[in-house]
């Protein structure tokens, strides 16, 4: 058995049922072990190394289990990067083969010779190259225990080429694995009990308790247990744009989205009042805390942090019970703490919330049901809600229709999970995470959405999607413009124009337009599919978006929906710092800012 053989063998006994990658020189050995091992993974052909890894990071949240891909030397690696930093940062188990160049190459001006564990190292939690063939299976373990155990993260290893096709030491080598890390998190652990009561006790003495789930809420699987904790007491739950899933948005302790992009007002609102937070995998970064004003630091709002690293907890608030452990692990040591005779004392609370919530929900019903053209964005949101597959899988880039999925998508059942990249924002997501969905949950419905920005970075993949017959029904928020950051020249200008009037009324920009370098040309985008052979749709009104959609759900093959929408530069979309930088009130019910 060579090494590459030892490698495909090892994959398919940590479960690994498919790999995510583009060929090249130097994989070669990896190909004919994956064509010729039998019970060997899947291999899935993508046409671009950042899709590939993309792929692998959309597959890892909906499984829970790490996604692998594997990219050749020199470029390959570098198109890799974009992947393994936002994996890795979301805590997302992903494990990169990089098939290198031989040994005996390196230093010699070796054409794609890299320094790849360097280049890899700041942004993975681990890079490791392999340097002995009696080596890999104990590598190919470790690496499996890095991205599963702790918080999970992307590992990169380097495979000297060469050293894939030589044969494994007959003796002293083993090819078991290590069932644990199948799975993330392999391993869940918990604070001490003294800790898990000190909290409690807190959290029973509150009148206004607040649940915040983050996206280490859903990595860890605690969403039964976070609901359960939460109907147990009465604790109104929000979460963060990477904790959506965690509740029911239809459920009464549901409350919203929390954070700059894609807010809910009465979710905010709720965050300011509460007398106790308990933020369950949450960094409490910038987003979170809107630049780290909600909760106000040093407030008497006491705070509850659960999170797996230590020095995570503490990071950028005062934190009066710190819990350091696996989300659903402490959430369900937690609930089995709480006395058998208690029962919920929050029902005022809870009904201030949701009266605000009702209110929300009907001053933006005029919105939502729009027949302006171009479509609002908000318009599209809403007909997709009418029209969704119950359960599904909505994957969205993190452009354009980030702040109306996020405040308006509702999912109504806990199969069904809104998957964005947040940490580093990277386009030319959606469109390959929606093969990486369908393979982690080829009974759920795959849906995308994107914005012209990220069509332009991952239009090959619809290849991939046309090959393989990926039933996903993708969504372009159609614009022409780098929309996102058109709008946010107009906001800083107008910022600049209203403070240096100083009459802090949030006047409009001056008529000469301050965008830059932002704009595209206008196409109907259905017909780039059709050249893939691709179902397509353009949808110019209300009527159509509804037509098109329910035929595409109809239907087991991929669709491409090209929506023309107002674009986010034109009205300001609902993103915390941008309305204040104009002067609107964000904590407003249905505020309205034209740029």
């Amino acid at each position: 058995m060579n090494g590459a053989t030892a490698l495909v063998s090892m994959l398919s006994g940590y479960g690994v049922d498919v790999i995510f990658g583009v060929p090249g020189d130097t994989n070669v050995a990896l190909y004919e072990a994956l064509r010729t091992t039998k019970g060997a993974p899947r291999h899935i052909l993508c046409r671009d190394e950042r899709s590939a890894v993309f792929m692998a990071d959309c597959y890892a949240r909906l499984s829970g289990k790490p996604g692998v891909a594997e990219v050749p030397s020199g470029a390959g690696a570098l198109y890799g990067l974009p992947g393994v930093a936002e994996a890795n940062k979301s805590s997302v188990p992903i494990i990169l083969l990089v098939n290198d160049i031989p040994q005996p190459g390196v230093g010699r001006g070796t054409l794609t010779e890299l320094p790849v564990q360097d280049l890899f190292k700041p942004i993975s939690k681990r890079a490791e190259t392999l340097s002995h063939v009696g080596k890999l299976p104990e590598v190919v373990r470790r690496a499996f225990r890095e991205a599963t155990g702790g918080r999970p993260g992307a590992v990169v290893l380097a495979l000297p080429e060469d050293i894939l096709y030589q044969d494994l030491p007959g003796e002293g080598v083993s090819l078991h694995v290590e069932p644990q890390c199948r799975q993330a998190p392999s391993y869940r652990s918990r604070p001490a009990d003294g800790d898990l009561e000190s909290a409690l006790k807190a959290i029973l003495a509150a009148e206004r308790p607040l649940i915040v789930a983050g996206g280490g809420a859903n990595r860890s699987g605690a969403a039964a247990s976070i609901t359960a904790f939460a109907e147990r007491l009465g604790i109104p739950v929000v979460t963060t744009i990477t904790g959506q899933g965690i509740i029911r948005d239809d459920h009464k302790l549901g409350i919203g989205i929390i954070g700059d992009n894609g807010f809910h007002p009465h979710a905010v609102w709720a965050l300011g009042c509460a007398d106790l937070v308990i933020y369950v995998g949450c960094r409490m970064g910038s987003v979170a805390t809107m630049n780290w004003q909600w909760p106000v630091p040093n407030g008497e709002t006491r705070i509850v942090q659960v999170d797996l690293e230590p020095e995570v907890i503490g990071n950028t608030y005062a934190i009066d019970f710190p819990l350091v452990g696996d989300a659903r692990a402490v959430v369900d040591a937690l609930l089995a703490l709480v006395p058998v005779d208690r029962g919920p004392g929050t029902a005022g609370w809870v009904e201030d919330i949701n009266r605000r919530r009702a209110e929300f929900w009907d001053v933006m019903a005029p919105q939502l049901e729009s027949d302006e053209v171009p479509l609002r964005p908000e318009r599209v949101i809403e007909t997709l809600n009418r029209c969704l597959p119950t359960p599904c899988n909505v994957v969205s880039d993190a452009g354009t229709p980030t702040p109306y999925a996020t405040r308006f998508l509702r999912l109504r059942d806990p199969q069904s999970k809104l998957v964005i990249p947040r940490f580093y924002g990277g386009l030319g997501y959606a469109i390959p995470a929606v093969i990486g969905a369908y393979f982690a949950a080829p009974h759920l419905k795959p849906v995308g959405l994107f914005g012209d920005g990220s069509l332009g970075m991952s239009a090959g993949e619809l290849e991939t999607l046309s090959r393989l017959q990926i039933p996903a029904v993708l969504i372009h928020f159609n614009n022409a413009c780098f929309g996102w950051i058109k709008a946010l020249q107009r906001v800083v200008d107008r910022d600049h124009a209203r403070k240096g009037s100083g009459s802090g009324r949030g006047e409009a920009a001056p008529s000469n337009d301050p965008t830059f370098s932002v704009d595209f040309g206008r196409y109907d985008m259905s017909k780039l599919a059709a050249v893939y052979g691709i179902r397509g749709f353009r949808v110019e009104t209300p009527a159509q978006l509804e037509t098109a959609l329910r035929e595409a759900f109809a239907l087991n093959e991929p669709v491409f929906i090209d929506v023309a929408v107002e674009s986010i530069a034109d009205r300001l979309p609902p993103v915390f710092s941008w309305l204040k930088k104009v002067g609107a009130d964000p904590a407003a019910v249905g505020v309205q800012a034209a740029l």
